[in-house]
């Protein structure tokens, strides 16, 4: 069974250890990114099945991020879900546009992210 990576980009290093911790131990692997800069570099090296994104972040937002991401013919249909504690609802709109599939408003519970993350990546 191939290897299902899900690159984690949040400029918290609580929450990225977090979400880590609790994809790990629902059997995916884990990369991980502090900004929408190394996020992008680290997706174009990696073979991912979903990307979790935070929009608030230093260098490059995640929907900054997000949108760029989708200029890679190879990232077209790859699986994003928005972590973030925003509730703007032009934001919301923006990452849907842009092909976000979920948004989820931190603290979220783990149980309820591995769920989410697990239906996206399958």
């Amino acid at each position: 069974m191939k290897e299902k990576i899900v690159l984690v980009v949040d400029d918290s290093e609580t929450i990225r250890q977090q979400v880590a911790g609790a994809l790990e131990r629902a059997g995916f692997s884990v990369i991980e990114a502090a900004d929408g800069v190394d996020g992008l570099e680290r997706a174009n090296q990696n073979e991912l099945c979903m990307v979790i994104l935070d929009v608030n972040m230093p260098r490059l937002s995640g929907l900054e991020m997000l949108e760029r991401l989708r200029e890679n013919p190879k990232h077209k249909t790859l699986p994003v879900l928005m972590l973030t504690t925003e509730v703007q609802q032009s934001m919301i709109e923006r990452a849907k546009k842009a092909g976000a599939r979920g948004w989820m408003i931190k603290p979220v519970k783990m149980d309820q992210l591995v769920s989410a993350v697990t239906k996206l990546a399958s």
